[in-house]
């Protein structure tokens, strides 16, 4: 578990929608670190929304040292919409990102509109080698639908061990029938693979639901450090907020929402809600990108955890 005494340290906004980049003009949404080697400074891969409520994904450049001063953002999205009528024709979205065998893997959830139901999300993967520009390993998802995983397939985190590739996903259980119930409900679980493409899913729940007026459980971030998984997810009720949950074999997990300390602030921009972390290290220390209020339309931010 991590010490208990840590809190998070908020270092503020980092990012806000911006109408003069048509990309992120709306929302700028769940993110993902990369550090750049033998530089001061990380990318992040942000998801933006365009003014028809389209995600792509974009980059910004900083040092986490100087969180309000960007060293660059991004004109255009380096990941674009899929071809019309595939999973991910109105956004790609959450990414993460793996390096492997000289290639980065990066897997992000699409998106569709569908007639009953607000929408359809699947898990597709994109690759790149160096200065390449990223090109999809498949037009379908790579996490078909059984008969166990029917509906919607979302966030994923994905470490590679010893040649094995884990990962933990979001699934969609269901959708509300009532006008009183929660638009949707997931919760996280877990896969394997030996190539990153193909995956085993054992149908295993890692994170589920708690709380009587809790019905979704989402964007696991995860990281493995001195022999223990920790897992940080956003959890919903009237609200988002950050939980925490920790684990020995990444399989069995034990939830400490209690130790995930840190909050919405109380009023401004993550006020309300807090969702959709990632957490990486840099540094010798832990930095936490995450959302504010309405999923990332307030905004996006950096917080950092020293012991």
């Amino acid at each position: 578990m991590l010490n208990a005494r840590a809190r998070w340290t908020k270092l503020g906004r980092i990012l806000a929608p911006d109408p003069r980049r048509e990309w992120m003009a709306t929302y700028t949404g769940p993110s993902f670190a990369v550090p750049r080697l033998g530089a001061e400074c990380i990318d992040v891969y942000v998801t933006g929304r365009d003014a028809q409520n389209r995600s792509r994904i974009g980059v910004m450049t900083m040092n986490p040292e100087q969180p309000s001063r960007p060293i660059a953002i991004g004109d255009s999205p380096i990941f674009d919409l899929g071809t019309l009528g595939a999973f991910d024709e109105n956004g790609v979205s959450y990414p993460w990102i793996v390096d492997a065998d000289g290639m980065q893997y990066m897997y992000y959830v699409g998106w569709m509109p569908t007639v009953l139901t607000p929408f359809q999300n699947h898990v597709g993967l994109a690759v790149k080698r160096g200065t390449d520009p990223w090109r999809r390993y498949s037009r379908a998802p790579i996490l078909p639908r059984t008969d166990e995983e029917h509906l919607s397939l979302g966030s994923t985190a994905v470490l590679r061990e010893d040649g094995r590739w884990r990962m933990w996903y979001t699934c969609f259980r269901r959708w509300g029938r009532q006008p009183g119930d929660p638009k949707h409900e997931y919760v996280i679980k877990y896969a394997e693979s030996t190539d990153g493409a193909h995956w085993q899913r054992p149908d295993i729940v890692c994170i589920d639901t708690e709380a009587p007026d809790e019905f979704s459980i989402g964007r696991p971030s995860v990281l493995r450090r001195d022999g223990v998984y920790h897992m940080w997810y956003s959890y919903r009720g009237p609200f988002y907020r950050i939980g925490y949950a920790w684990s020995v074999d990444g399989i069995r997990w034990t939830r400490r929402d209690d130790l995930a300390c840190i909050d919405a602030s109380g009023s401004g921009w993550d006020g309300e809600s807090l969702c959709y972390s990632h957490v990486f290290e840099w540094k010798n220390a832990l930095y936490m990108l995450y959302c504010g209020n309405h999923y990332g339309r307030d905004g996006l931010g950096l917080a950092v955890l020293r012991s």
